[in-house]
């Protein structure tokens, strides 16, 4: 039976973990790896069929008989913590629109290679900072089969909550980890440990030496890792010199090149190890 606790200021007893949704901050609450915050019933039920345990609910009295409704069942005797409008903008720090958040507990990231084991398209993203382009990079994994996606010491959490939510819950369908620990084991020892794994590697870079995405070489890898590189700068000089290729995707209009999280889904699509729908 849902525990639902009217609630009507900001010091409420319960609520301090989703004031302002700091990121960083929920990473250290609690003594089980720390929480994320799920936004909206579509990404939270995402989250629960992955096996995310929920720890509390926020949400807009008029969503408990209607959007949060399904959500509020599957999560047992938790609590519900709900309020007006007025009240849940001053809890969470901006104007809430979809009304329903979810704290759950951080689950525990697996081995690279329990993730490499069966796996023969992944993803590498190094050191990209926007929430919002891991969020899309995520999607476009999901959407065009790739099988893990690992993230650099200093790319940005793919448990942040906006790009939890702009991956519509898809973080939690594909299987991600960190690759390396710190950030001076990337990209050496990232590289390394990918290739004794079976994968070949590929940086996605403008330089003279680049190839295109066509080059039957590429395509026929049998396991390949595409790595994708910060907004701006793109990837480190010593990431494209440990590659063993470096793929660009054409370019017409003089224009130089795409937002990662573009050249992500290009490059998923046409390095894809199947046909999707066939």
């Amino acid at each position: 039976m849902a525990n639902i606790i009217e609630v009507d200021d900001i010091h409420a007893p319960g609520t301090s973990v989703f004031c302002g949704m700091r990121d960083g901050a929920l990473r250290k609450t609690g003594s089980d790896g720390g929480i994320f915050i799920a936004e909206s019933p579509k990404v939270i039920e995402r989250a629960l069929d992955a096996g995310c345990v929920p720890v509390s609910l926020l949400t807009a009295k008029k969503h408990i008989e209607g959007d949060a409704r399904q959500v509020i069942e599957r999560c047992g005797s938790i609590p519900v913590y709900t309020a007006n409008d007025e009240v849940l903008k001053e809890i969470a720090g901006f104007a809430v629109t979809r009304g329903v958040f979810c704290a759950m507990k951080r689950p525990v990231l697996k081995a690279v290679r329990e993730l490499c084991k069966n796996a023969s398209r992944v993803a590498v993203l190094e050191n990209i900072a926007e929430a919002t382009n891991v969020g899309s990079i995520f999607r476009s994994a999901a959407a065009l089969g790739f099988d893990a996606v690992f993230v650099t010491p200093s790319c940005c959490d793919p448990l942040n909550r906006r790009a939890v939510r702009v991956s519509m819950g898809t973080v939690f369908q594909v299987p991600w980890t960190r690759i390396a620990c710190f950030p001076q084991q990337w990209p050496r020892d990232g590289l390394c440990q990918l290739k004794s794994l079976g994968f070949k590697t590929a940086a996605l870079a403008l330089t003279d030496n680049s190839i295109g995405m066509d080059n039957t070489a590429l395509l026929s890898e049998e396991k390949l890792a595409v790595i994708l590189g910060t907004e701006g700068d793109g990837l480190l000089p010593q990431t494209i010199a440990g590659c063993d290729y470096t793929v660009k995707i054409p370019m017409a209009h003089s224009v130089d090149s795409l937002n990662v999280s573009a050249a992500a889904a290009v490059a998923f699509w046409q390095l894809r190890k199947f046909r999707v729908g066939e």
